[in-house]
């Protein structure tokens, strides 16, 4: 044996190869190997069982060492009535327990097998990650190891601020059931999550303003996720810290007023992402919005920006007929890899803040701008922009289709990065041949266009594409179409 095998940290890693393409998704061929490698020797044996009991969905595995009881974790014909573990049971059960890293708990079918074994106790002391599918935590404290750093919980109720008493310094990744709250669970989440003095993730229904001023001074936190907004109104004289370390923010909620109001009063200097999902955002609310994150210190970091209002019917009219400002306001994040903007207002967007944008975003890969406007973009002004944007894959904007401005044998310019192509037109392409010629010539990488109402140009670009030879243009229209 090669005396690199002697050491544990080399076998570790040479073991964990076997599961890094589906980590927690242990295929039974995986198993096996794992299972023969214990067998082969001592030396490999710790670190092959190590990694063959890291993972468990459930306690059946664990139940099946019990030697009466195997036939009947894994049985042939169904049997029922199983006794609890007598009393030289529980070392069998208990004997790869502590090798668990990794545990899924949905069902409290096998508990009461267990009722020799103290409840008040853990018996998973290695355990790191914690998935609590149960609506009740009677049972949690035999899984509230001190090295637990990730936990999901599908209810709020005492279970969860057990965790995170037992485990305030060691809980980095926390994720609570999301949708509705009662004012009983919003208090007792907070208070949880106050108690958290070391969350790196945490994915959870709405907060109040103390857990923000909690969550505002953390400095290892990288990422929040909240899923339906808070109605608490903010404490006058609100003061937060500036989530020194944060990286990501997430809504998913139905207004936009508790996500204004915390930009406003923060300053987010190394937010890379931010994504709202909201179902109404009027107008002001919205301009609201904009200007309190162009004005929070993220400028220079922020790369990806996702924002999406959902419902037509609750919106509020734009005030005398103004568009949404929301290009102009965002042209200061000069990093922006992503853009994608969903609203039911009118985006003002024209050639010229088409060009300015673009040229503000050198790094842009992805821009969708959505909106119930027409557009007066032109063909012109989109391929003026698209010089700007060499690494461009994904774009969608309203065009005004109707007069081509453009000549296509007259501009030597190809992008050869943009993949995918959406154009929004409320007007008739009236020269589908003569725009397709425009994709195919100076689009090389498009064959279609993947928004309504453009089957006859993507006929034509079909037609073009399958009729050329590499590094050939059409010359002529064709009469099949």
């Amino acid at each position: 044996m090669h005396r690199a095998l002697l050491v544990s940290e080399v076998l570790l890693d040479i073991f964990a190869q076997l599961t890094e393409n589906t980590p927690g998704l242990m295929s039974m061929t995986d198993r096996k190997s794992l299972a023969a490698l214990a067998r082969t020797c001592k030396t490999f044996y710790e670190a092959a069982m190590n990694e063959l009991w890291a993972n468990l969905y459930g306690l059946e595995p664990l139940l099946g060492c019990v030697t009466r009881l195997y036939p009947v974790i894994y049985p042939r014909i169904k049997k029922v009535n199983v006794e609890p573990l007598s009393e030289d049971e529980p070392c069998q059960f208990l004997r790869h327990s502590a090798r668990v890293r990794s545990l899924d708990i949905s069902s409290d079918n096998p508990f009461h097998l267990l009722s020799l074994i103290p409840f008040d106790t853990c018996i998973f002391p290695r355990l790191q990650s914690l998935v609590w599918g149960l609506l009740t935590p009677r049972y949690l404290d035999l899984f509230l190891s001190c090295m637990l750093r990730r936990c999901s919980l599908s209810v709020i109720d005492e279970g969860l601020k057990c965790i995170a008493t037992h485990c305030a310094t060691s809980l980095e990744n926390l994720s609570v059931a999301r949708g509705p709250i009662t004012a009983d669970e919003l208090s007792l989440l907070t208070d949880s999550v106050r108690l958290c003095k070391r969350l790196v993730i945490l994915s959870c229904p709405a907060l109040d303003w103390a857990a923000w001023e909690h969550l505002s001074n953390l400095p290892t936190l990288l990422t929040v996720v909240i899923d339906k907004e808070s109605a608490v109104p903010p404490p006058m004289g609100l003061k937060l810290a500036p989530f020194l370390n944060l990286t990501a923010l997430s809504f998913y909620v139905d207004m936009a007023v508790t996500i204004t109001t915390l930009v406003q009063h923060s300053e987010f200097p190394s937010l890379r992402k931010f994504e709202m999902v909201v179902s109404a955002l009027p107008w002001r609310e919205a301009e609201r919005l904009f200007r309190a994150l162009s004005q929070c210190k993220s400028c220079e970091t922020l790369e990806h920006i996702l924002i999406i209002s959902k419902c037509s019917g609750l919106q509020e009219p734009s005030e005398s007929g103004d568009s949404l400002t929301v290009i102009a306001q965002f042209l200061c994040f000069t990093q922006l890899r992503l853009l994608h903007l969903k609203f039911y207002h009118s985006i003002l967007l024209d050639n010229v803040i088409l060009l300015e944008a673009i040229s503000s975003w050198p790094r842009i890969r992805s821009l969708k701008l959505e909106d119930t406007h027409h557009g007066t973009v032109t063909h012109r002004g989109l391929f003026a922009a698209l010089r700007r944007c060499p690494h461009l894959h994904t774009l969608f904007i309203s065009l005004n289709a109707v007069n081509v401005d453009i000549d296509p044998s007259a501009e030597s310019f190809q992008h050869t990065t943009l993949r995918q192509l959406g154009l929004k037109t409320l007007s008739r392409v009236t020269d589908a041949e003569a725009v397709a010629r425009i994709i195919f010539s100076m689009l090389p990488c498009v064959d279609e266009v993947i928004t309504p109402g453009w089957q006859k140009v993507n006929l034509h670009l079909e037609y073009f594409i399958d009729s050329s030879a590499p590094g050939r243009h059409i010359a002529g229209a064709s009469s099949k179409i």
